[in-house]
């Protein structure tokens, strides 16, 4: 599984009616790797509220960048202030979300994609085994 920023999926205007503009992507990874991922944040947020460091992670390479999962009072979705080190803030609410719209990714090898949340947020966060969208 690989994790990377993309800063203008609309190729400086050559797509304009690309939305969103940038998103973090989780991509390159297989059912038993999606099915690790989701059981993590199940135990670790869900369960213990604690943050996850997806970078540390021994089956996440960092391809450009680095997410912590993290709880929030609100839904604040992805933020960076340098475009290298991101983090999500979500409710233990949208986790669970998350980690319902990532079950199909777990039962069996898939080809499509799941947006992770649907909150107004300049930074959008995709969930994709071939990385597209």
């Amino acid at each position: 599984m690989k994790i990377e920023f993309l800063d203008d999926i609309s190729d400086g205007g050559r797509f304009p009616h690309a939305d969103p503009n940038q998103l973090v992507r989780l991509y390159d990874f297989d059912c038993s790797q999606a099915n690790r991922l989701r059981q993590i944040i199940q135990e670790e947020i869900i369960k213990s509220n604690k943050e996850i460091d997806l970078a540390t992670l021994d089956f996440i390479q960092p391809v450009n960048c680095g997410l912590i999962l993290k709880i929030s009072d609100t839904d604040k979705g992805i933020v960076t202030s340098d475009n290298k080190n991101f983090v999500c803030s979500l409710t233990i609410e949208k986790y669970r979300e998350m980690i319902f719209l990532m079950e199909p990714f777990c039962d069996k090898e898939s080809n499509g994609c799941q947006w992770l949340y649907g909150i107004d947020t300049p930074i959008d966060f995709l969930f994709s085994p071939g990385g597209s969208w």
